[in-house]
């Protein structure tokens, strides 16, 4: 680790969705070795937090942010309702984008309401407090391919500051063409860590984040299609610690985000 002051917290719930891993426990066990990482589209479910309208009307990010910190919640035995959030996202709802330009383009330029507020970046964070009736403090951040480090941080420095518990869910999510040539990402995918101040009986490993060194070798995975997953989606930057966790062993490596702005992760499984 850097000589700066790391920020830290611990790890008491964790979300994840990606192609082929549709939760934590899948992804444990494929991190760990136990299990052989099958190639398949991401499940989003129906978020059970919203009523039956909503629930019809709620985009594939709203799916996947909703699932990511339901299943970190549930995963630590916590209330959402009291949870301090971060929301961090390197892009924008890919298909409401899509729809809404096509709206636009064209002789009809009504923009349909549901369409008009899920398109704001904040769309996700808003349906979860609404859903869970949370009055807690919430970021929503947006740093490029850095979101999920910047998220990160912020989380980390309120669970250090202000010694509450923080739910962070950090996602991405896919443009249909033309936009997908220039964000490619495959599919959605996201996780989501529920970080507390202190040691508790819940608590799943330790979690240092800082600086790292501009030229340090960034970790990386070799299982071939989970390394494929960390590249192509920077929300899921975090997969080298959380297989270092999977696999109960503590690790010190470099997480990737901007060019030149890597970040040094510390992971100490209890």
């Amino acid at each position: 680790m850097n000589p700066a002051s790391p920020l830290q917290g611990w790890i008491e719930g964790i979300g994840l969705i990606a192609p082929g891993l549709p939760d934590w426990p899948t992804a444990a066990a494929v991190l760990a070795g136990r299990q052989a990482h099958a190639q398949a589209p991401s499940v989003l479910p129906a978020p059970a937090l919203l009523p039956p309208a909503e629930r019809r009307r709620a985009s594939r990010v709203i799916r996947l942010a909703l699932a990511l910190g339901q299943q970190a919640v549930e995963h630590a035995g916590a209330d959402a309702a009291t949870l301090a959030t971060v929301f961090a996202a390197s892009e924008a709802d890919g298909h409401n984008c899509h729809a809404l330009c096509e709206q636009l383009a064209g002789d009809d330029r009504q923009v349909s309401p549901t369409r008009f507020h899920n398109s704001v970046h904040n769309a996700a964070a808003g349906y979860w407090g609404i859903a869970t009736r949370s009055m807690a403090p919430c970021q929503v951040l947006c740093a490029h391919d850095a979101s999920l480090g910047a998220g990160l941080l912020d989380a980390l420095a309120q669970v250090q500051v202000d010694q509450v518990p923080v739910l962070l869910v950090c996602y991405d999510s896919e443009y249909p063409e033309p936009l997908h040539a220039t964000r490619p990402f495959p599919d959605a995918a996201g996780l989501a860590l529920l970080l507390t101040p202190a040691h508790t009986g819940r608590s799943l490993a330790r979690l240092a984040v800082g600086p790292a060194d501009s030229a340090a070798a960034v970790a990386r995975l070799p299982q071939a299609g989970l390394e494929a997953l960390r590249q192509a989606f920077p929300a899921l930057r975090l997969l080298p610690a959380l297989a270092a966790l999977a696999q109960g062993q503590a690790a010190s490596l470099v997480m990737e985000q901007l060019p030149g702005e890597p970040l040094d992760i510390e992971i100490a499984p209890c």
